[in-house]
């Protein structure tokens, strides 16, 4: 259980201290939760925006876990995740089209299975 939970501190420093997108979408991307959330309720009820929610965590933690694995721990190039060095220290380019694409098309299985589940 300690190697889990060092691997999810591991995530958690990287997520809250990475380049990749900007400071302020970081913080702007929560209140977009918060209104698609607030929005899908009122539009489908509780339920299906659980349900909603539930796919699209799943769904995204497959797309973290690839990049995880395939940059080998945000060390290596993979996709739109681009590391280099520059001063002798390791830095990462903005992610791009492919991880934002896997969130729409991700957004979309959510919300279909959603819509079928309900």
């Amino acid at each position: 259980m300690g190697k889990i939970w060092n691997e999810i501190q591991y995530d958690l420093e990287f997520l809250g201290g990475h380049t990749l997108q900007p400071q302020w979408f970081k913080v702007v991307k929560v209140f977009i939760l918060v209104g698609v959330g607030v929005g899908y309720h009122l539009l489908f009820g509780w339920l299906a925006t659980l349900l909603f929610f539930a796919m699209f965590v799943l769904l995204m933690l497959g797309v973290h876990f690839a990049y995880r694995i395939k940059t080998k721990k945000y060390t290596t190039t993979w996709l739109d995740f681009v590391v280099y060095e520059q001063d002798g220290e390791r830095k990462m380019k903005r992610i791009g089209k492919f991880y934002y694409g896997a969130i729409a098309v991700n957004a979309l299985i959510a919300v279909i299975v959603s819509q079928v589940l309900t």
